[in-house]
């Protein structure tokens, strides 16, 4: 199976942000004949602080990505929250991404169902693979009929995540996408300060690592000054960074 990868800044900060990051995926996707996402959240609900920078929300949140799928003809991937956000961000992306945390919520699985489109959904850290069985039921029961699941690690104490990559095969079983993120599981949650942590170096080698498992996708968060990023900016990939590890997959 051709792998798939996803690639975007972690928040929509802006136009500008967002084109300078769509025109290099775009470059890659063209260069490499890649079948390449480009994802970024309107809304990010799940910060750890009450201060800490959300996004643009759900109505100019789909409108700036529907602007760059017009203008670079990248398909899309965004994540949802909630199950009135699920028909909306329909209309404008082709996958909708579930949350690790909500990866057991029914009625948002059933919303994302019901747009027809492929549902992306993360692995929660509290769980298994082998889990993952019971939130593709979800999705196809509702009639969904492309269901990928995304590895993202464990808890492994506080703070910390550890990834079993034994996790991708066993996922393999009930789906032939299993993606690997390899951005969020060198985060380090929580452990900045009131803000997550993480460590970008180690991401081309757990893309490489879940590669030899056996994994089908790759999902990077790249920005092209991470440090400066308004989220998750410690483990996001250095735009520049990007097409080497992607030459290190194919």
């Amino acid at each position: 199976m051709k792998p798939v990868f996803i690639a975007g800044p972690c928040v929509i900060e802006s136009m500008d942000c967002l084109r300078e990051v769509a025109r290099e995926v775009k470059r890659l996707k063209d260069l490499y004949k890649l079948d390449i996402y480009f994802k970024a959240s309107f809304d990010k609900a799940n910060r750890t602080s009450i201060t800490s920078f959300r996004g643009p929300g759900l109505k100019k949140g789909l409108q700036m990505l529907g602007d760059i799928k017009e203008e670079f003809g990248l398909p899309l991937l965004t994540d949802i929250h909630e199950s009135a956000q699920a028909a909306p961000a329909g209309e404008v992306v082709d996958v909708l991404q579930i949350p690790a945390f909500l990866c057991r919520q029914t009625d948002l699985l059933v919303a994302a169902a019901y747009t027809g489109r492929v549902v992306n959904i993360k692995k929660a850290q509290f769980l298994s693979g082998v889990d993952m069985q019971y939130p593709v039921e979800k999705v196809h029961d509702a009639g969904g009929q492309e269901v990928w699941l995304t590895e993202r690690g464990n808890v492994y104490g506080y703070n910390n995540l550890a990834v079993d990559f034994r996790n991708i095969p066993d996922m393999l079983r009930f789906t032939p996408r299993v993606v690997m993120d390899c951005t969020h599981s060198v985060q380090r949650p929580g452990a900045a300060g009131g803000k997550t942590g993480g460590n970008r170096e180690y991401v081309p080698m757990m893309a490489l690592a879940a590669k030899a498992f056996g994994a089908t996708g790759y999902f990077f968060e790249t920005h092209p000054d991470p440090d400066n990023a308004l989220s998750d900016g410690p483990n996001m990939l250095y735009l520049n960074d990007l097409e080497s590890v992607i030459k290190s997959l194919i």
